[in-house]
């Protein structure tokens, strides 16, 4: 059973940094596509950022971009989240995903992953 454990989230000042982690286990995440959304209270739950295992190309949304880092520990079977020049808007849950095949077209819609962890609280003062 795939069991996806989330760290890493808290209150920082608008400008600041956090690094989330995402644990897997369960299988070999080998052929999967890590993604991590998140969710403000009142929003649907929106992209951020994805990896494919196999091979390490990353995909980010746009307003992300140049801010937010995924990156993956193949031993450790963990993936990361690096958040800097963090703003208020980033203030959400956010949530590790998995999807064991990559569709180009769908990578970004939370329907693709089968599995999710709990979700960490990212919380930014301004």
């Amino acid at each position: 059973q795939v069991q996806l454990v989330e760290s890493g989230g808290g209150l920082v000042q608008a400008g600041g940094s956090l690094r989330l982690s995402c644990a897997a286990s369960g299988r070999t995440f080998s052929s999967y596509v890590m993604g991590w959304f998140r969710q403000a209270p009142g929003k649907e739950r929106e992209f951020v950022a994805a990896l494919r295992w196999s091979g390490g190309n990353t995909y980010y949304a746009d307003s992300v971009k140049g801010r937010f880092t995924i990156s993956r520990d193949n031993a450790k079977n963990t993936v990361y989240l690096q958040m800097n020049s963090l703003n208020p808007e980033d203030t959400a849950v956010y949530f590790c995903a998995a999807a064991s095949a990559f569709y180009y077209s769908r990578y970004t819609s939370p329907a693709t992953y089968e599995y999710w962890g709990q979700g960490t609280q990212v919380t930014v003062s301004s």
